[in-house]
């Protein structure tokens, strides 16, 4: 093979290359992505952020009853936001929390009692992007595999209700035990 053939597949090589990292991480930024018409795009790497709790069977209302298994929810956040909530206490533009709902399941394999995680149910984001959003943060409720999703107007309680409850700005940092001691160090927690 002649040096120039050898050349011309390096440099080719090279370009491929420099191609498919820049849309490899252009596929896996943790920033909110939108559609030319507001529709928030599916975070699909969202498995990959931070781990921040789970919960069975949560509700926040008096009135809810649940029958059979009650579902869990299992909440990330993006790894740039956790470091920066690890530092101050606040959480940065451009944060996003997904709320991951699963069944919840008592019956398989060898379980004999107690709970396990099935199928997703629903998935939530609440997101804080303060160019795109009057109150600053919003929330997307992202049906079955939906690839987008609109902003939930608000209107809807979970607007008041974080604004009202939330530990730390409008998120529940009280569920999060690890980020409430965060909170209680650099004096971010408000009355919830």
């Amino acid at each position: 093979m002649h040096k120039s053939s050898l050349a011309f597949i390096g440099i080719a090589l090279a370009l491929m290359t420099a191609g498919l990292l820049a849309s490899g991480d252009q596929r896996c930024s943790d920033e909110p992505r939108y559609t030319s018409s507001g529709r928030m795009l599916r975070p699909d790497n969202y498995r990959e952020w931070v781990y921040l709790s789970s919960g069975l069977g949560m509700s926040y209302s008096p009135q809810a009853t649940m029958s059979g298994n009650p579902p869990f929810d299992n909440v990330f956040v993006t790894p740039a936001a956790y470091r920066a909530y690890m530092q101050t206490g606040a959480w940065p533009d451009k944060t996003a929390f997904v709320l991951e709902v699963r069944a919840s399941q008592n019956k398989g394999s060898i379980n004999q009692r107690g709970h396990f995680q099935g199928s997703v149910l629903g998935l939530d984001v609440h997101i804080k992007d303060e160019s795109r959003f009057k109150g600053k943060w919003a929330f997307f409720n992202f049906e079955s595999s939906a690839g987008s999703a609109s902003m939930i107007p608000t209107t809807e309680d979970c607007y008041s209700c974080h604004e009202q409850h939330g530990a730390v700005d409008t998120t529940f940092v009280q569920f999060y035990p690890t980020l409430l001691d965060i909170a209680k160090e650099k004096k971010t927690l408000k009355q919830y």
